[in-house]
């Protein structure tokens, strides 16, 4: 890669692995010489619209089935709703995608969200001399991130690339190593961030954490693995209602130690022997770098499920239903088959770096 070039990332605060895969992206690029900016597809329609497609995505979710059959019935199909919100979304964010590219052109896009492809898509063709790239870290693309004017993709197993190829059979596809940030490749030893969080260095701690909306019965768990005699770093993200909740816990069960929205999380997955989080893509390739166990929440409904599939094949992995007394059984069990934990990282950056650096430089860059 060559210096003195500026790149654009489209990520989308519909939880934070988006924002994970477009940071992960941003210190490598920069690393190179690069400057970067970051937009918000959801910031991008404006705070009403924004607020309202959250709204929107955490119903289905909410609602038993809803989002299986959302997901599964159509944006994994490509059927004509699928293809009617790939359309809503161009519509509604290439205006202000476009205004943005005329005031601050940049030589790469990459898209990590799924409507910004949709939009960048659309403005793409208007811009000859800028690559278009759509990164999606799910174990199975659905029709919305498989889209027209996109120079590459890049994936994050070969089961990923053949979902892409469904749709566009003559597209560019890379499979990439998992995008991690930087910080979980420098993880302190256990003992010293044990230290951080007052947890005796031989007793036995998870870390619990549900994604930035805190999705699940998260301190009914919490409160069930303390009574389990297991020492709790509960996270509770950004939803403010589970934040007191765990404040609350923590008051009368000294073995939780609660957390709001932490920029901590690498200390945290060091402290412990085992991560219990959803399947998503980010937060388990962090928990594997620093190498823990992963015991994978089954709250999340469609793209999570092929998520949850996909980290339990990798390996290391236990899945749970949500009631809080599995949530504890199934967290002893997995402690009795877990590794020590490892002195350092389990894996290098390098192969990250190298794999987007290859990538970019291959089209031209």
């Amino acid at each position: 890669m060559t210096s003195a070039r500026s790149a654009l990332l489209l990520s989308g605060s519909i939880g934070l692995g988006h924002d994970v895969a477009s940071r992960a992206c941003a210190d490598v690029l920069r690393q190179h010489g690069w400057s970067t900016e970051t937009l918000d597809a959801m910031r991008m329609l404006g705070r009403g619209s924004g607020a309202a497609g959250e709204t929107v995505f955490r119903t289905m979710l909410a609602a038993p089935g809803l989002f299986d059959a959302v997901h599964f019935g159509a944006l994994r199909t490509g059927n004509r709703l699928a293809l009617a919100t790939s359309s809503l979304a161009r519509r509604r964010l290439a205006p202000p995608l476009r205004d943005h590219l005329e005031r601050h052109p940049v030589q790469l896009l990459i898209s990590a969200f799924a409507t910004g492809a949709a939009a960048a898509s659309a403005v793409a063709a208007e811009h000859p001399a800028m690559v278009h790239v759509v990164l999606c870290t799910d174990a199975t693309p659905h029709r919305i991130w498989v889209q027209p004017n996109v120079d590459m993709y890049l994936v994050t197993s070969e089961v990923a690339e053949l979902a892409v190829l469904r749709f566009q059979p003559d597209a560019l596809v890379r499979v990439v190593p998992q995008p991690v940030r930087s910080a979980f490749y420098q993880p302190r030893s256990q003992a010293q961030a044990r230290s951080r969080f007052d947890i005796p260095v031989g007793d036995r701690c998870v870390l619990l954490m549900s994604g930035g909306w805190g999705l699940g019965p998260v301190a009914a768990a919490a409160e069930a693995l303390a009574a389990a005699g297991l020492h709790v770093l509960a996270v509770a993200g950004r939803n403010e209602r589970l934040a007191q909740k765990l404040l609350a816990l923590a008051a009368v069960q000294p073995r939780v130690r609660a957390f709001g929205f932490t920029d901590q999380v690498p200390d945290l997955m060091a402290a412990a022997d085992l991560v219990i989080t959803p399947a998503g893509a980010a937060t388990c390739a962090e928990a594997r770098v620093v190498g823990r166990t992963l015991l994978l929440l089954d709250v999340v409904q469609g793209h999570g499920r092929d998520n949850l599939q996909h980290e339990l094949e990798l390996g290391d992995a236990m899945v749970t239903s949500s009631a809080a007394a599995d949530v504890a059984r199934c967290a002893v069990a997995a402690l009795d088959r877990s590794k020590p934990a490892q002195p350092g990282p389990a894996s290098s950056p390098l192969a990250w770096a190298a794999a987007l650096t290859t990538a970019v430089t291959s089209i031209g860059l």
